[in-house]
């Protein structure tokens, strides 16, 4: 079996066991109950997937983490076996300061002197924001980047690059990716994604990272929220689908295949499994 589909299957796996629930017995706790349509969608997702949904409630602030948690895992060992495409030293971390990373580092200076004047950071907010899952690479020695041939050895040659290790006095990792988990997208709070997205855009000096977002939401009308336009968040990604695509062509619902097909087709909406790949780009 593929590396990739084996941990996809682990990953969909801790999701149902780990992050959903059965309400009344039969419907899983990622549907809208109040809507007959949502709870169809996700009893056919979880049929086709075919793992046991825990039967224990779990909170939404716990159901919440152990999803940041398990897309973080299956993240961090996708990148692994596609460690020959994209070789580094990856970090991989849940809710971490942007400031701690090279682009946005001035972000600390500015946090602390928003903080002390009242006036200020009402006009302005809190710009230092912690995204659900970061991806970051540590920067390298010239060791590392002379391992082949000489490339770089001058202090005066490539100093201001953030990649290489000797420019640092304390080696600052430069963030990759923002993952933002949204294991379903009932409320307005799903909609700052978009929100931090524009944090990362806007207030970087450098390379703006992978700005992405991971649900588990059966509702194709909702995934339009944000998976439609562009410019403050690259793709969207659902933990099934596939198994989504299938429950929406059993449904016989031809507004919910319209809405998957154009998400899809657009560019807009992916699965799981492609999010490793779309990293090591």
């Amino acid at each position: 079996m593929d590396e990739i589909v084996k941990l996809r299957e682990q990953f969909q796996r801790t999701v149902c066991l780990e992050v959903m629930f059965l309400k009344d017995c039969q419907t899983p706790s990622i549907a809208d109950i109040d809507s007959n349509l949502s709870s169809s969608l996700a009893r056919s997702i979880t049929n086709a997937l075919g793992y046991p949904v825990s039967t224990n409630e779990i909170k939404p602030q716990t159901a919440g983490r152990n999803f940041e948690t398990a897309v973080r895992d299956y993240v961090q060992s996708a990148m692994k076996v596609l460690a020959h495409l994209r070789p580094a030293d990856w970090i991989y971390s849940v809710h971490s300061n942007i400031s701690e990373f090279f682009q946005y580092r001035h972000l600390a200076t500015l946090k602390e002197l928003v903080e002390k004047n009242k006036d200020v950071y009402t006009a302005l907010g809190d710009y230092v924001v912690k995204p659900d899952v970061l991806v970051a690479r540590r920067p390298v020695t010239d060791e590392t980047i002379n391992q082949y041939n000489e490339v770089v050895n001058q202090k005066d040659i490539a100093y201001l690059t953030p990649l290489r290790q000797t420019n640092h006095q304390i080696p600052t990792p430069i963030l990759h990716a923002s993952i933002s988990c949204k294991l379903t997208l009932r409320s307005d709070r799903s909609q700052n994604a978009r929100t931090e997205g524009l944090n990362l855009i806007r207030n970087r000096k450098g390379h703006t990272p992978h700005i992405v977002v991971v649900t588990a939401e059966p509702m194709p009308t909702r995934i339009t929220s944000l998976a439609l336009g562009t410019g403050d968040i690259d793709c969207v990604y659902h933990f099934g689908l596939n198994e989504l695509m299938k429950a929406a062509k059993d449904s016989k619902n031809e507004a919910v295949q319209d809405s998957l097909e154009t998400m899809v087709e657009g560019g807009r909406l992916r699965d799981i499994a492609d999010l490793p790949f779309d990293l090591v780009v």
